[in-house]
């Protein structure tokens, strides 16, 4: 006879909703959908494309986290429903179904409970991920390449634009870097904590010896800044190349000196952007990536600046911060949370979120 008792669970599910929807509050969720609509609805909305495709995306995004939101009331409810049906019937696939929708719940709540840890001043906004091979010659190279992949199916899973704006190429594989835009609501604070130094360990594919090859490649994460938070760059303060788009061509692309390279001269910091056919496009890109990273180092030299009148010096998160091993045996571990996984393939595929979700944590103790 079946006797499934997880009210317990079910009541601990409810008690986190409840402080969920507390956090994100949901009239004001409501209002910023209705305020979206409208905005949606206005006839000459796409007279700027760049502006409606940021009303429809911001739409889209907060009415999906509504829909998560007013949906897990009514799953709890049907869930209790199911483990009574379980127990009365004797139904060993109710009992089944029960378990599985158990944890689905959990899966939903707790991706929701990482998103109200997301408070950072920048952390709502979309994010600028750049991937730099390091130390390991092609495997380094080959390695940034899988990141960068890596970082696209994610984003493509949950359904984020994701744009490559610059890409160097290696000479004999992989990339030298990469320059990704993720426009989404807080995939700024979502991806942050995925900047740091990713090592991979493998039987190399380009060493005719087969040996094992340990390289690296450097992951770093700016939040894309709104207008009203531009740092001011006066012209006398860089120099700006244009060239010709390297790499896999097509429309156009690498027919024309098109690409465009900003150089800030007093911090050294280089952007450039090829993704654009325009070079007045590509400029303006590259300039709102400067600004973005300026801002960083704006505020990085602020906290630094309190540290250091507040007497207190203490460790960035370090250089290595995540391991990806191939050989001898499969293991994907985050050297900060020590969570780990045993499928590296599921992880260059995107599957992400475990690691996300478990370094927004980590850094939230952290803070605290």
């Amino acid at each position: 006879m079946i006797d499934l008792d997880i009210s317990d669970q079910i009541a601990t599910l409810r008690s986190t909703f409840g402080d969920i929807r507390a956090v994100v509050d949901m009239e004001r969720l409501q209002a910023d959908i209705a305020d979206l609509s409208a905005q949606a609805g206005e006839p000459n909305l796409w007279d700027d494309t760049e502006k409606a495709q940021k009303v429809t995306s911001e739409l889209s995004h907060r009415q999906a986290e509504l829909a998560k939101l007013t949906s897990i009331g009514a799953r709890l409810d049907d869930l209790e429903v199911l483990v009574e049906m379980a127990n009365e019937g004797d139904d060993q696939d109710s009992a089944t179904e029960a378990q599985a929708e158990l944890l689905s719940i959990q899966k939903v709540l707790g991706d929701l409970e990482v998103q109200t840890l997301l408070n950072g001043e920048f952390d709502a906004h979309s994010a600028v991920i750049t991937i730099r091979a390091g130390a390991g010659g092609v495997d380094a190279s080959d390695f940034s390449e899988m990141l960068m992949r890596m970082y696209l199916r994610w984003a493509e899973q949950h359904n984020y634009s994701a744009t490559v704006l610059d890409t160097s190429y290696a000479e004999e594989a992989g990339i030298k870097s990469a320059t990704i835009e993720v426009d989404a609501p807080y995939a700024f604070g979502t991806l942050s904590v995925e900047a740091g130094t990713h090592r991979l360990v493998r039987m190399s594919p380009f060493n005719s010896a087969g040996k094992r090859q340990t390289s690296f490649a450097a992951v770093e994460v700016v939040p894309l800044i709104e207008q009203t938070d531009v740092i001011e760059v006066p012209e006398n303060d860089i120099r700006v190349d244009v060239f010709r788009s390297s790499g896999p061509g097509g429309q156009s692309v690498n027919t024309t000196d098109s690409a465009v390279r900003i150089t800030h001269l007093p911090t050294g910091i280089v952007v450039s952007c090829q993704n654009e056919k325009s070079q007045i496009q590509n400029r303006a890109a590259a300039m709102r990536v400067l600004q973005s990273r300026l801002l960083v180092v704006q505020r990085e030299q602020e906290a630094a600046q309190k540290k250091e009148f507040a007497g207190v010096i203490t460790a960035s998160w370090g250089d290595q911060m995540r391991s990806y091993v191939l050989a001898p045996y499969q293991m994907v571990k985050d050297l900060r949370t020590d969570y780990e996984v045993n499928n590296p393939s599921n992880v260059f595929d995107g599957d992400l979120d475990g690691f996300i979700n478990a370094g927004i944590r980590w850094r939230k103790r952290a803070i605290d």
